[in-house]
């Protein structure tokens, strides 16, 4: 990475100098806006340091010329006035974020370590975005999202039945439209029903349509889904909800490719794809005799697992970050900011409902911030903490993993500690009654700096 450091103070730029090397970037120099300009023409810097007041103009002048050239250059600005306000005026420019002189050299490493992983996290997400086209927004580099890629890619091409299985919230439907997207039929419907959300009466007559008087309410006739899917693909999901009646009609149409709608005499010709989805063992619905054995033969011809989040947690970042641009687009915020607090504190959650309940976190603190900066504010479990560390609930059964639990209730207080302090460590090491020492020890445990 390559850093340039503006200010017309040498003993700042020395400082600076130093601490960015020790991170291992490569560092330029400018003392005026015209040196600085000047090599920002002439090279791509990832990270920037501009104090705002150069003996020869405004540091403003500096970070319009950066956004103007390389807009995903990060800024980080310094003031050595009380005021500020011209900081801020900056920040809504497009800097990243500020501090004033003179400034306190741990405060600045962190400020600089964040800097460093929102650079890197952007770099990824850049990597991931041909993902996000190809596979229908399914966001992750981990290997087991990507053995689910790769099962895409083999399946999709061929007209075959598909059996989508995973727990809830894992991206089924997602993976459903990226295999139709990438199969012959991409250009023809795709239309999902989610079998748990119908009474089975009413199930029935959305699948196979109905006519006009076949039943009281039936006022016009109706076109069933599966029917309005021809030529293209049906997701049935949550197909182990389907009623044991249905399982056996549905079955008939995979067998002879025809339909015939409630009350109507005449059957209909269906050529579809058929796709489903269960976050439930069908096996297990097997044995207790609440599946068709011979309908999960038809449907099961290949079968993709998606991995739970637990699975993939490296892949949480990069979810992070396309939730925060997608949220902030939709509700016109202006997010400038990833506390990595906030993010440790979501990567150490069950999070049980998947990518759906991150989704949600993400949307709900999203709405909640009030200043660019994505915190951990409302997040329940630090709330808890205010009032002391909360009791595990002990199955006696099953009992509980001890250490596991003291390590995320350990990381918690440490991250919380450091959201209270602004990211000062030894004040931070405060709060805990912790020496500075013993803070960094504990930090370091976790591969926190």
């Amino acid at each position: 990475m390559r850093a340039i450091i503006v200010d017309d103070e040498q003993n700042i730029r020395k400082v600076l100098n130093v601490l960015l090397k020790e991170d291992g970037l490569e560092v330029y120099e400018a003392s005026s806006v015209i040196n600085a300009n000047s090599l920002i023409k002439e090279n791509y810097f990832d990270i920037a340091i501009i104090d705002l007041r150069l003996s020869d103009g405004s540091g403003i002048e500096i970070l319009k010329t950066i956004k103007e050239q390389n807009p995903e250059t990060v800024v980080l600005i310094i003031t050595a006035f009380a005021s500020t306000e011209t900081a801020i005026a900056a920040m809504k420019l497009g800097a990243y974020d500020y501090v004033t002189k003179p400034f306190n050299l741990d405060e600045i490493r962190i400020v600089i370590k964040n800097i460093k992983e929102k650079i890197i996290l952007q770099k990824k997400v850049k990597e991931l975005q041909q993902y996000a086209d190809e596979y229908q927004d399914i966001i992750g580099k981990s290997e087991a999202i990507k053995k689910v890629f790769t099962m895409i890619d083999k399946i999709a091409p061929f007209d075959t039945n598909v059996l989508i299985t995973g727990e809830s919230g894992t991206g089924k439907e997602l993976v459903a439209k990226a295999i139709h997207n990438r199969s012959i039929r991409a250009d023809k419907p795709f239309v999902a029903i989610n079998c748990a959300s119908l009474p089975a009466e009413l199930l029935e007559s959305e699948l196979f349509g109905y006519t006009k008087g076949a039943f009281t309410g039936a006022y016009a006739s109706k076109r069933g889904l599966i029917d309005e899917a021809n030529g293209g693909t049906l997701f049935l999901d949550e197909i182990g909800e389907m009623p044991l009646s249905l399982q056996a009609k549905l079955l008939r149409f995979l067998e002879e490719k025809k339909i015939r709608p409630i009350g109507s005499s005449n059957e209909i010709e269906i050529d579809v794809r058929i796709i489903v989805a269960t976050n439930k063992a069908l096996n297990e619905l097997l044995e207790k005799s609440e599946f068709r054995e011979d309908l999960y033969y038809r449907l099961s011809t290949f079968e993709i697992r998606l991995p739970s989040l637990r699975e993939r947690r490296e892949d949480i970042p990069l979810l992070i970050d396309h939730f925060v641009k997608l949220f902030s687009k939709k509700f016109q915020k202006d997010i400038r900011r990833i506390e990595p607090a906030f993010v440790d504190y979501i990567m150490h959650q069950e999070l049980k409902g998947n990518v759906r309940e991150l989704k949600n976190i993400i949307e709900r603190e999203v709405i909640l911030s009030e200043d660019g900066y994505l915190k951990c504010t409302s997040c329940p479990t630090f709330e808890s903490l205010e009032s002391g560390v909360r009791s595990p609930e002990l199955d006696s059964d099953k009992g509980i993993n001890l250490n596991e639990y003291l390590t995320r209730i350990e990381m918690e207080l440490l991250n919380k500690a450091l959201q209270k302090a602004n990211g000062v460590k030894t004040k931070a090491a405060e709060l805990l009654g912790l020496t500075f020492r013993e803070f960094r020890y504990r930090l370091s445990k976790y591969n926190r700096q």
